[in-house]
This record gives C-alpha cells, structure tokens and sequence, in this order.
C-alpha cells in the first residue's frame, strides 16, 4: 500500500517488486474470510520474512486465548513457498499448502483458497481510510483495519437477507 507524507521513513520501505515506497500488509483469515490477525511492516520486507512475523503472531494469539481455534492448515500463494514450509512445519506444527496456478493459464482467474484472502482484502481497501496508508505508526494502521473488519463483519451478520449484487443497468436515450 502506497504510504502518504505522514508515514515515517522508519516506517515504511520501498518495494522494487510493485515500485511502491509505503508499506505491506498481511492478514490471516479464515475460509468465510474473517479476520484473525494484521500485520503492518515496511514495503521492504520479503513475504516470507513478514509471513513468519504473522505466523508467530497468531500463534502468540491462539496460546493467549484471542483466537477460537488452533490454526493448523493454512493456504498460501507460491510468493510464500520455500524454507517457510519447513519452519512452518518444525517450529509451528503448522502445514502450509501453497495454492498454484493452473499449468498453462494466464491472466487473472480466481483460485480456490487463496481468494478468501484477496477477498477479504477488498472488503477493506473499500473502506476510504484504508486505500493509502496515512497512519504514522504501524500500530494505528493496524488498529483501523480491525475497525474496518469488525464494521464489516457486523454489517454481515446484522443483514436481514443474502446479499445480491445489481443487474446490469438499462441506458436509454432520450
């Protein structure tokens, strides 16, 4: 996520992968996309880097009694294959399935499991605040984005019908 001029040089990194200076953001979820853990760091640090600090996270999480149950399978995209698999499994007693693409495909199609997180994802990127980064500390920006999951969670439960997306508009001329 681009970082806006508020965001600390301390803060935030440059990501040569996206061009980006500003910051990542890496969340857990589960497979109805609810969030279970956020994780702010600079645009600088590898996925797998930043993907131990989450695991570790959770795993503090689940031992402190915060999270309902004990993660032990997770789904991951191939930015996430290699010696984590391993620490993973050794360390955590956690199995990391990484979710490829089909042989052969190209552009974009949705990919089971893995779409729960890009999901998820978007529901908070619709949040305005949540666009750009404009937090100085990581600490806040984490704060809003479980705002902004809670405010979407309670607007899905609270719903009274299944949500429907709008047909395709009619344009007439005059």
């Amino acid at each position: 996520i681009k970082g806006a001029d508020t965001v600390g040089v301390d803060t935030r990194g440059y990501d040569a992968g996206k061009k980006i200076n500003g910051r990542k953001r890496f969340i857990a979820t589960d497979t109805l996309g609810l969030l279970l853990v956020v994780l702010v760091l600079p645009a600088s640090v590898q996925d797998r880097d930043g993907a131990k600090q989450l695991l570790l996270e959770l795993r503090h999480r689940q031992r402190m009694g915060r999270t309902v149950r004990l993660v032990r399978h997770l789904f991951a995209d191939s930015g996430f294959a290699g010696k984590l698999l391993d620490w993973a499994h050794t360390l955590l007693n956690t199995t990391i399935e990484i979710v490829r693409k089909p042989p052969g495909q190209k552009g974009f199609a949705v990919i089971p499991r893995r779409w729960a997180v890009e999901r998820t994802l978007a529901w908070l990127t619709s949040y305005r605040r949540l666009a750009r980064d404009y937090e100085r500390h990581p600490a806040t920006a984490e704060a809003i984005i479980r705002w902004a999951a809670i405010t979407t969670m309670t607007r899905r439960i609270a719903r009274t019908q299944p949500a429907t997306r709008p047909g395709p508009r009619q344009f007439t001329t005059p």
